[in-house]
């Protein structure tokens, strides 16, 4: 299982620009797959804590269930590629499957750490990534470039005119 951690000791600077265009924002956009197979996009809150990236979801949303049922999800940050390209940390999207966390004793840390009291989420649906790609596209100069992060792999750069 790749987690945060690996992201970011394998390549920090590229984790902490990933990290960057994440918190852009608060809303992320998440792609699940319903029952039948076909794609369902859905907003979220993502949220780096320790050595994880966590989401989750209220209870009995589709998207929660969703995962729990088929664990494999794309994460859009929201995008921020256009305006000023210099100062614009990039979009930046990861996909792997969401491992389910049901043990309190990981999701209180993790709801205290946010400033959030962990009484209040006990019907809701947590999950830490198990991040199988990251990809931060940003615009340099003329071209478009592409940073692609596998885990076991070199950090791959390329670019698109």
């Amino acid at each position: 299982m790749a987690n945060w951690r690996e992201v970011s000791d394998s390549a920090p600077e590229f984790a902490a620009r990933i990290r960057a265009a994440f918190e852009v924002n608060k809303h992320k956009t998440i792609a699940t797959l319903r029952k039948d197979g076909s794609p369902r996009v859905s907003g979220i809150e993502a949220y780096f804590v320790g050595d994880d990236l966590w989401f989750g979801s209220m209870p009995g949303a589709l998207k929660g269930r969703d995962l729990l049922r088929d664990p494999r999800f794309a994460l859009h940050g929201p995008p921020v590629i256009l305006g000023d390209a210099g100062a614009a940390p990039g979009d930046a999207k990861l996909s792997g499957r969401a491992v389910a966390v049901t043990d309190r004793d990981q999701i209180a840390p993790m709801l205290t750490a946010r400033g959030l009291d962990p009484a209040a989420f006990g019907e809701s649906h947590f999950f830490k990534t198990d991040i199988r790609e990251a990809v931060l596209t940003r615009i340099e100069g003329a071209v478009m470039a592409i940073d692609l992060w596998r885990p076991g792999r070199e950090l791959h750069h390329f670019t698109r005119a």
